[in-house]
């Protein structure tokens, strides 16, 4: 049996309370579609940095603006619904992550795109005359 720290279902706790507030509490139109994908909060729970994702991150500036505007209204709902001792100030940070992924996928499929394209190719022209190596995709000096 996992033996959880104390913070980590603090953090997790905090993920989704902020979660349900941010999607049926605030009204701000700056604030679109966000997610967030992790919590981070210092040992003795005085700060939190909040990881934001963005459907659309052209509008990152404004609805982190949003967030941040609304973050004393977000702390004090937390203080109704969290039994702390404590609740952490709050921070807002962009996490870029899930959308470098994706930048990442595209271009591993347009390599690969490229290579299925190149290979075809070279089976077309040199592969057939045994001008290249099978699969390389070039030419032998």
């Amino acid at each position: 049996m996992k033996q959880y720290k104390r913070s980590e279902r603090f953090n997790k706790l905090l993920l989704e309370e902020v979660s349900a507030i941010v999607q049926r509490e605030l009204k701000d139109p700056r604030i679109g579609f966000v997610s967030f994908t992790r919590v981070e909060t210092t040992e003795d729970l005085r700060s939190a940095k909040l990881y934001v994702s963005l459907l659309d991150d052209a509008q990152a500036a404004d609805t982190l603006e949003g967030l941040r505007h609304a973050a004393g209204m977000i702390r004090g709902e937390l203080m109704h619904r969290i039994q702390a001792r404590r609740i952490p100030e709050l921070r807002f940070v962009h996490d870029r992550s899930i959308a470098h992924s994706v930048h990442i996928a595209e271009v591993l499929d347009g390599l690969r795109r490229e290579r299925e394209g190149g290979a075809a190719a070279g089976a077309d022209t040199g592969a057939a005359e045994g001008d290249a190596e099978p699969g390389s995709g070039e030419e032998r000096p």
